[in-house]
């Protein structure tokens, strides 16, 4: 594939400058979103942004690049396989950011921080022993390249470590993984569950009444994406003790309503989908990595898979 004109929707040309490879050939142009024309959209062949500007036509590009993770919103324009275009999202550290977050409230928690918090504030002097990661079953969903690398980081404490996924295939560092259809068996054991699925037709509302129905005072953590849970059944899960309680880092609605009943809860910890934030110069190195696969006719390991969603 031969790529010539690139769209830039963003005002990144320093940060692109800085990590220019010596004789590239394209062309960029740098704008910002809504400032996007047809002429632009015209002349470009390939498109690189966090989301489509107005307006964004699938039959102008060969290749479009999401500086995300997700690619949902992408996604959501149809004729991506009818005119064959390549799409490709950013990959980077979002494993070890993902990890580090989940293992903080983890620790957190098995540590007894709040408790502790609680009895320095009365000035009493009160010994508890903290429990150990060793002892922790946890089930992650999603078992691609962040689950794998938070699977990693909890089986080298020692924790029981369990992976659902839509194949159930194997993977390294998940003592078993199980399929969607059958992971609520796994869930079942869980002490701590984790969510790092995409959205997908398969994974909508996969948290729901019935999911819940099964757990057994679980924490329940959600890194990937908020439109997986059904959060009324997420509540009623925590209203009769079926979920400990929950963290949230991506929810169904961003930013979440200050009328929301989530706010308020003290079985809920919010964060603003901070857990796995794309930091600019790592977006820019993935998207000359891919663009340099693409000239060389290399393997892209972060293609999209339209079946699969991600």
């Amino acid at each position: 594939m031969n790529i010539h004109n690139i769209l830039v929707a963003g005002s990144y040309e320093k940060e692109f400058q800085e990590q220019l490879p010596v004789n590239t050939s394209q062309s960029f142009r740098f704008k910002q979103v809504a400032d996007i024309t047809e002429e632009d959209l015209s002349w470009a062949d390939a498109y690189v942004g966090s989301k489509p500007c107005r307006g964004f036509r699938l039959a102008d590009m060969k290749w479009v690049h999401s500086f995300n993770a997700g690619v949902n919103n992408y996604l959501e324009i149809d004729g991506w396989k009818e005119h064959e275009i390549l799409l490709t999202r950013t990959v980077c550290s979002f494993g070890q950011r993902i990890s580090e977050y989940c293992l903080s409230y983890i620790l957190r928690d098995l540590q007894a921080h709040h408790y502790f918090e609680g009895k320095q504030r009365e000035k009493e002097w009160a010994p508890k022993t903290p429990k150990m990661m060793k002892d922790q079953t946890i089930v992650i969903y999603g078992t691609g390249e962040i689950g794998q690398e938070t699977a990693r980081v909890f089986s080298s404490f020692g924790s029981a470590v369990y992976g659902v996924s839509q194949s159930g295939q194997p993977k390294e560092y998940f003592e078993k993984v199980a399929k969607t259809s059958t992971g609520s068996t796994l869930a079942a054991e869980a002490d701590w569950i984790i969510s790092t699925l995409p959205l997908t037709k398969e994974t909508s509302k996969l948290f729901n009444r019935e999911f819940f129905s099964h757990l057994n005072g679980a924490v329940f953590i959600n890194v990937g994406r908020g439109q997986t849970v059904d959060e009324q059944s997420l509540i009623e899960a925590l209203n009769s003790k079926k979920v400990r309680y929950a963290v949230l880092d991506v929810l169904e609605t961003e930013p979440l309503p200050e009328t929301s009943e989530l706010w308020g809860r003290d079985d809920i910890i919010i964060t603003p989908h901070i857990s796995a934030v794309t930091e600019l110069n790592e977006a820019i190195s993935c998207f000359w990595d891919t663009l340099k696969r693409i000239e060389n006719n290399d393997a892209i390991p972060n293609r999209v898979d339209f079946l699969k969603g991600y």
